[in-house]
């Protein structure tokens, strides 16, 4: 675990990846401390007709079709005439033999499935992309110092303290993982800088140490400000001055003189004395959004940072930009059929071989293809074409390539990176002929194959959805993300989100974590910060859902691992205490009736975004009175997880008697303020102005506004009497009411507020139900939550068959996909789901299930598991062990026979509610 401590980035990953956010492909980390990425796209099309641009942006005629876990190889399916009349799977594979991360193999396959002829030809465009300002879509132009001999710079963000003139909700759970006051901006040090000066009081203190002395030293602050704002700043310690910084909107450096210094360590304070002026009054923004982070809302300066030198070489201090030019050196490589290609500022050089003769090598100066590259399709007498912008692709343009009816072709090639002799001598030596690169590519694919777990013949009619969702989970990873002041590797929810999702990636790493075990860890740790740390006590970015707790959970009952174990619980501790409202800056517990809510971090509260009650919360701006039932919920669920982890470590006592406080005064403020017995919900609270429940959140016709799976969320909790139990259990199951023909909706569907074309209020979506299918696994309603699986996998089955998409959602009216259409994220449950009833040598339990010991026999005819039950002794409930289908099964409870449903290879168990045992399966 210890290689993960300090980085968010997925190190498990090799260099060269299915990265880009631009046009599908592969892509190499060409600059990892700049965020730069070298793009090579290989797509299709038909000759001197048309091309299909494969734009990561929208749906664009390319599939993610098959991929193995660890990226040694993946497989895009390209479609020129749907459906899989005229198509090209494309793949990208490590290269045996060469260091790692210097080479891949490519492979196209082209293929002709009608009764006519076909010219088609093969573009690989190559491109570098820089990283982009964020919100904003444009490239990043950033500047590096360069110092006279004995001179230091000091980063703005380096402060050895910050705080703002008044406390924020932010301030210990800065979104992005920033540092407090981050701002990203161009022209800057590495492109952030500190805002500063929104309020009179704002303060920075620095700490630097000189090797040698000045006899006469200047500071020389760098910062901006937009034209016409005004700060005035005062400086003690090394330097003692009040100056006033005027804004022209362009970068400016302050000299302050400082006197003679001696050698050793210097403290700098810089503190607003008033705030800057821009001629409208500062204000905080909503707290209903992202924005707080950036201190948008705010008139700030952007202090860049500063540098301490000789005042008399004050002017050697300069400032010059990193290299931004896309446009590369190109020169024939060692061999026919291959190219060098070379980036200024980039030490490596690029090698690119193709395995076919008519071919023409062409450059396409402008920052987009899917209009240029189409316009120009039928110019066939230029080899380089200008259009808007400042990017650059080199287009090698393989054609023709007739493909007669019925038949397919196999196209080779090879890309790679290093230093130039190096680069030269892999093109030289690679062996392109078709046997040899078959070979290549088939023993990849073998090695990754026989890592692949197996299924039951009972899931082969599920089988091809699922390598679909496999796939397109394991390809979604995006570069660069910007975070903790690095670039990363990112596991995304879909390319149009390629940034930090803190719920969404929950469930990416639930999905993962029956993919490939080493990713689902990696995918949680990227959210995980270390104790103490000050600017985050995680990693937030949109709905705060602490699905990070249930990964944890579903990772422990797969490995079981004592180091994985040590090294999260402090993480996920801290974590859970901001939710919880006990930790540095958080308000979510900020209410005297004892309930959570988080609207001051996120205008979403359980990631539905368009749930009724959370849109009229926001409709008549009641963030500041109004708690949800689900934050209160997760937290008394994630204390229990908490319970089990701190249990299983020994020692911690005191950790403990907290969860356990923590459980009963939140159960206590849930069940005596949000329940209702009307309807059979549990509803949004509403309080007054100091704070105390007055009264529920209601729809104008008088219903609960809360009919709906947040107002059932005390039953994951494991909070609920007898009588509410069997309400809301009856409202999941009741086919008028949240069970449609394809899953549970989001709202009941006899609410006046139910909408047939909502995005969530109307639809399925599949993370709410992985979470209702667990709680019913631990309440004992085994075939409940089978029949959220098998609608769940059904529904999918249909959808990838009929679209070749994973979309995010469903329409309950058609059935049909809807949203996202290569969706890794939220839709991952139904892999869970597929190993859980269908995948031999899978273990499956509800939240109070904490396995101690698990063994599957190699031939998963065998089970011996050891378990400690944390839930009610009082009931029974459910574990799912799928064993190899074909034998007949018993199943033994502390050595006595337990009642076990059984289908194929799966066994569904009524356990007791004895606090420890033994599970035994063995053949009959």
């Amino acid at each position: 675990m210890e290689q993960l401590r300090g980085t968010h980035d997925l190190p498990q990953l090799p260099a060269w990846g299915p990265y880009t956010k631009t046009y599908i492909g592969i892509s190499h980390i060409a600059d990892a401390k700049r965020g730069l990425r070298f793009d090579l796209s290989l797509f299709p099309g038909f000759y001197r007709r048309k091309v299909d641009v494969p734009n990561t942006m929208w749906e664009s005629g390319y599939h993610p079709w098959e991929s193995s876990p660890d990226l040694s190889w993946y497989t895009h399916r390209h479609e020129l005439e749907w459906k899989d009349r005229v198509y090209a799977d494309i793949s990208y594979a490590e290269l045996p033999g060469t260091r790692t991360g210097e080479a891949r193999l490519l492979r196209c396959e082209l293929a002709n499935r009608t009764e006519a002829e076909q010219n088609v030809v093969l573009h690989a465009m190559a491109s570098l992309h820089f990283p982009q300002v964020s919100g904003h879509g444009d490239r990043l132009e950033t500047v590096r110092p360069e110092l006279p001999d004995g001179a230091l710079w000091t980063d703005a963000l380096d402060y050895a303290f910050f705080s703002f003139g008044s406390p924020r909700p932010s301030d210990n759970l800065v979104y992005d993982g920033f540092s407090r006051g981050e701002r990203r901006g161009q022209g800057l040090v590495g492109g952030s800088a500190l805002g500063f000066g929104g309020e009179a009081g704002d303060r920075a203190s620095y700490s630097f140490e000189l090797a040698h002395p000045m006899k006469q030293a200047a500071l020389l602050l760098r910062w901006r400000l937009q034209a016409g704002q005004r700060l005035r700043l005062q400086v003690t310690g090394a330097a003692e001055n009040v100056v006033e910084l005027v804004g022209t909107g362009d970068v400016s450096v302050t000299t302050v003189a400082a006197g003679a210094l001696q050698a050793g360590r210097h403290e700098l304070v810089l503190t607003a004395v008033e705030a800057v002026d821009s001629g409208t009054a500062c204000g905080h923004a909503s707290a209903a959004g992202p924005g707080y982070a950036e201190l948008d809302g705010f008139a700030v300066a952007e202090l860049d940072g500063f540098a301490i030198a000789e005042l008399d070489a004050a002017d050697e201090v300069r400032f010059v930009p990193e290299p931004s030019n896309a446009i590369p050196e190109l020169s024939a490589g060692p061999v026919p059929n291959s190219l060098l290609i070379k980036y200024e500022g980039i030490d490596h050089y690029y090698g690119l071989l193709w395995a076919f003769d008519d071919y023409e090598v062409r450059e396409f100066h402008c920052d987009e293809l899917d209009r240029f590259l189409r316009h120009n399709v039928h110019h066939h007498t230029s080899a380089v074409f200008k259009g808007t912008g400042d990017g650059h692709f080199t287009n090698v343009y393989l054609r023709p390539i007739p493909l007669a009816p019925h038949t397919s072709k196999i196209i080779h090639g090879m890309v790679c990176s290093g230093a130039k002799e190096d680069v030269e001598r892999q093109l030289a030596e690679f062996r392109s002929d078709a046997d040899h690169c078959e070979a290549i590519f088939s023993a990849v694919k073998r090695k990754s194959e026989a890592r692949a777990k197996a299924f039951n013949p009972s899931g082969e009619p599920y089988r091809f959805g699922q390598q679909l969702m496999e796939a397109t989970l394991a390809t979604n990873v995006v570069y660069p993300v910007y975070t903790r002041r690095s670039y990363i590797r990112h596991n995304t929810p879909g390319r149009w989100w390629d940034s930090l999702y803190t719920w969404d990636s929950g469930f990416i790493g639930i999905g993962l974590a029956e993919l490939d075990i080493e990713r689902a860890i990696e995918c949680l740790n990227a959210y995980m910060t270390e104790p103490g740390d000050t600017h985050a006590a995680f990693i937030h970015h949109g709905s705060m859902v602490p699905v990070q707790h249930y990964l944890f959970l579903e990772i422990w009952n797969k490995t079981q691992s004592r180091q994985l174990l040590d090294y999260f619980y402090p993480k996920l501790k801290q974590y859970y205490r901001f939710y919880a409202g006990k930790l540095g800056s958080s308000t979510t517990g900020t209410l005297s009736s004892g309930l959570l809510k988080t609207w001051d971090y996120f205008y979403n509260s359980g990631g539905w975004d368009d749930y009724a009650p959370q849109v009229e919360v926001h409709r008549s701006s009641l963030t500041g009175i109004a708690a949800p039932v689900s934050n209160t919920a997760n937290a008394i669920r994630i204390a229990k997880i908490l319970t089990m982890a701190a249990t299983a470590l020994g020692g911690l006592e005191e950790d403990t008697a907290e969860y356990e406080r923590d459980i009963a005064r939140f159960s206590k403020a849930i069940q005596a303020h949000a329940w209702d017995e009307e309807s059979g919900y549990f509803g949004y609270v509403l309080h007054d102005g100091e704070g105390r429940p007055e009264r529920l959140l209601r729809h104008e016709s008088g219903q609960n506004y809360n009919m709906g799976l947040d107002g059932a969320y005390p039953l994951v909790a494991g909070i609920c009497s007898p009588e509410q139990e069997s309400r809301l259990i009856g409202h999941l199951t009741d086919g008028s009411r949240l069970w449609s023909p394809i899953g549970l909706t989001a709202i009941d569907q006899s609410a006046a507020y139910y909408k047939k074309d909502g995005y969530w209020n109307g639809a399925v979506w599949m993370p709410h139900q992985w979470f209702y299918w667990k709680m019913l696994l631990g309440l004992g309603y085994g075939e409940a939550a089978r029949r959220i699986a098998d609608t769940a996998l059904e529904l999918w089955q249909n959808e990838t068959g009929e679209s070749y998409n994973c979309y995010e959602h469903f329409i309950v009216q058609s059935g049909r996909g809807a949203g996202w259409h290569h969706f890794g994220g939220l839709s991952a449950p139904v892999l869970s789901w597929f190993a859980a009833y269908h995948r031999p040598g899978t273990l499956t339990a509800g939240y109070d299930v904490w396995l101690e010991h698990v063994r599957f026999s190699a031939d998963h005819a065998e089970l011996s598991a050891d378990l400690r039950y944390f839930g009610s002794p009082e009931r029974s409930h459910t574990v799912l062990a799928c064993m190899r289908e074909g034998l007949a099964y018993r199943a033994l409870w502390n050595g006595e026979p337990v009642a076990a449903a059984t289908a194929g290879g799966l066994l569904d168990i009524q356990l007791p509610g004895d606090s420890a045992g033994t599970l035994t399966i063995c053949p009959v």
